[in-house]
């Protein structure tokens, strides 16, 4: 089981995108640890506001948040006041829906296609960060984490294409390194990342794992064990950075 050393002994944590596969692996590792006070969960697919879930003694209560509608976010941020926060990981992404698909060429990009991908990849996180931000609990280490992509490294971008997805990583790298410089000044020991899973066997990554390597395919539980494993042992000198899931560090 993973430990979190550097933060709270009864933790309250938040988990962004439950639903979702790694977002479903994370709140069941989470569930299970003994460290976790609170785990509050959202996704789309939750109604209405925070609903504590009927198991008794369930340390999981969920709610609905929409990361292409702002007010929504807004809602998210009003439920959670007042509430101090250990960690909160964003464990939600767009890549396809649908008739969106990653760009082969210029010729594919699609200017709502591009906007799309940006409101929930990059600012969705902007806004969660927002809301959460200030939650951090003070005088104590706390974790902002939001899954990103070795795809929005540009010094590693070395087969071109996908243009919108490309971009929308590479900013939300920029994101973080940024809110990483603003919150040290207000909070010192807290520690904002980029988190690259792997190629995971998700709704994300269904249509292109033919080209994955043997072994190279992560079920969601591996590679939320493996980053959970990261998040565990981050220090606040390592905040604004990017790692992937087995330790190393994602280049700009």
């Amino acid at each position: 089981m993973n430990t979190f050393p550097q933060l709270h002994p009864a933790m309250n944590a938040v988990i962004i995108g439950a639903s979702g596969a790694i977002g479903q692996a994370f709140t069941q590792r989470l569930l299970a640890n003994p460290q976790i006070n609170r785990l509050f969960c959202f996704s789309r697919s939750f109604c209405g506001q925070l609903i504590q879930q009927q198991s008794s003694g369930s340390k999981q209560t969920s709610g609905e948040i929409d990361l292409e509608s702002e007010a929504s976010i807004d809602r998210m941020g009003q439920q959670l006041k007042g509430v101090p926060l250990d960690l909160v990981i964003i464990a939600s992404g767009l890549l396809h829906d649908g008739d969106l698909q990653p760009e082969k060429s210029l010729r594919n990009l699609k200017a709502i296609q591009m906007q799309r991908l940006l409101q929930v990849n990059t600012i969705a996180p902007a806004l969660i960060a927002q809301q959460l931000l200030p939650n951090m609990r003070k005088g104590q280490a706390s974790i902002f984490a939001v899954l990103s992509a070795r795809v929005g490294s540009i010094s590693d971008n070395h087969a071109g294409g996908w243009y919108s997805y490309r971009v929308s990583k590479a900013a939300l790298n920029m994101l973080l390194k940024t809110l990483s410089i603003e919150t040290q000044r207000r909070l010192p020991k807290a520690i904002v990342t980029g988190l690259h899973p792997g190629t995971v066997d998700s709704a994300l990554s269904h249509p292109f794992q033919r080209n994955v390597p043997r072994g190279n395919l992560f079920t969601p539980e591996q590679s939320a064990d493996y980053l959970l494993g990261i998040i565990g042992s981050l220090t606040p000198e390592q905040s604004g950075r990017v790692f992937a899931w087995d330790g190393t560090e994602v280049p700009p």
